[in-house]
């Protein structure tokens, strides 16, 4: 609150003139800085923190060269028309349907492929998928892909390039 203080009630006279009285103010800043500090606390305690929404991907060194037997690794395509093509080795590979429903906004992956990378990845415990996508292809599936494979906690895969040789694979698939 401010105080105004008030002379003594003696007055200075000097020649005739006088002297104008000079009131002394004083202000109490402590109610304001109380408003402050509540208003501070309760922004920082009201105030959703976000996390933010990434994922750790460890990259291997460039130099490394790590062999694979060729029936540990199982490749899985992405073409962009909505399913993925995923081959055992030199099988041909096999079509499944990306996503159960033609929205894809807000849904997994389908049924059928979650179920075939548990049971191949339960099967064979050394088991590495290696996942191409194609130029046609969305972001979003790349990012579905490694989420639904961490959610099945399937840490061994590999992100490659998507070749010619790839397409071809996708024309021989079943």
């Amino acid at each position: 609150m401010g105080i105004v203080d008030s002379p003594n009630g003696r007055r200075s006279v000097k020649k005739g003139r006088r002297k104008s009285k000079r009131i002394g103010f004083h202000l109490d800043m402590t109610p304001m800085v109380d408003v402050a500090f509540l208003l501070l606390t309760f922004f920082m305690l009201t105030t959703t923190f976000s996390k933010s929404n990434t994922m750790e991907i460890n990259i291997p060194p460039e130099k490394l060269e790590v062999k694979v037997a060729e029936k540990n690794v199982m490749t899985m395509r992405i073409a962009g028309d909505g399913f993925a093509y995923c081959s055992l080795g030199n099988e041909a590979p096999k079509k499944f349907l990306l996503y159960d429903v033609a929205d894809t906004r807000q849904l997994s992956l389908s049924g059928d492929l979650r179920k075939m990378l548990k049971q191949q990845t339960s099967a064979n415990l050394k088991m590495v998928i290696v996942v191409k996508l194609s130029d046609k292809a969305k972001y979003k599936q790349l990012v579905d892909i490694i989420d639904e494979l961490n959610l099945m906690k399937i840490d061994r895969f590999s992100l490659d390039d998507y070749t010619e040789l790839d397409a071809l694979e996708i024309k021989r698939a079943v």
